[in-house]
């Protein structure tokens, strides 16, 4: 059985001509043919920039697909019962049987928060289990947040996949600490550099997908459908679960 999945940074929809349009980040989703979608950089509610969409709730909609959100900053909104939310979201072809939000907090003076969606996603019944995750643009933090994931990871019985922008090399102490505990994607099957930041001119790898040993890559690409719908490219990759 192959399942398709895919991690993309939206920049809240923003893309490279300083436009906000989901329509555009919908179609390279739907175009990718991705059946589990990480996506990092999701707005909910949260302000003018974003038109307080809930935009995970938009896309899941548009495309027809279950979705999960894990907020890493969340501030309260001038109207009751309205959360102001940033963070990451998950769309699925498939069933979402379980949810949970884990906060990875920044320490005062270090940069916004973060946080880990995990989720299990029941697909045809065999359950998966998925990360998605946005790294802090500060160095310091990585070992403390890749510590954090590999513990999550360490609890899970059951075959898994982590996906999203890490802001970090490949190669870097943090991504090998994680390379000892799942596969990089790319490094098992990509041919090229892999870079997906800048999306009009890449040259930097930041966005990853990393898999238990339990799944088999059967191949990987950089997506470059529609390059200004946002300021990273996605990185899909084809896996065959047994």
């Amino acid at each position: 059985m192959e399942l398709c999945v895919m991690t993309f940074n939206i920049r809240h929809g923003k893309g490279m001509d300083g436009k906000v349009d989901l329509r555009r980040i919908a179609a390279v989703i739907k175009q990718s043919g991705a059946d589990i979608i990480g996506l990092n950089e999701v707005d909910r509610y949260f302000s003018r920039r974003s038109h307080y969409e809930d935009q995970i709730g938009w896309l899941a909609r548009e495309l027809r697909m279950h979705h999960a959100f894990s907020p890493s900053v969340s501030w309260r909104a001038k109207q009751p019962g309205v959360i102001r939310q940033y963070g990451n979201g998950l769309l699925s072809r498939y069933p979402i049987t379980a949810r949970q939000h884990h906060a990875l907090r920044a320490a005062l003076g270090m940069g916004e928060g973060r946080s880990v969606l995990e989720a299990i996603v029941s697909v045809h019944g065999q359950p998966l289990a998925v990360y998605v995750t946005h790294f802090s643009l500060n160095p310091l933090l990585h070992r403390k947040q890749t510590d954090f994931l590999i513990e999550r990871l360490h609890r899970q019985s059951v075959p898994f996949l982590v996906m999203g922008d890490w802001n970090m090399r490949p190669g870097s102490r943090p991504w090998q600490r994680m390379a000892r505990e799942a596969d990089d994607i790319w490094k098992k099957v990509g041919t090229g550099s892999g870079d997906t930041y800048p999306s009009l001119r890449p040259r930097r790898r930041l966005d990853y997908i990393f898999v238990s040993r339990q799944l088999h890559a059967a191949g990987a690409q950089v997506v470059t459908i529609m390059p200004t719908a946002s300021d990273h490219l996605p990185l899909k990759a084809v896996l065959r679960l047994g």
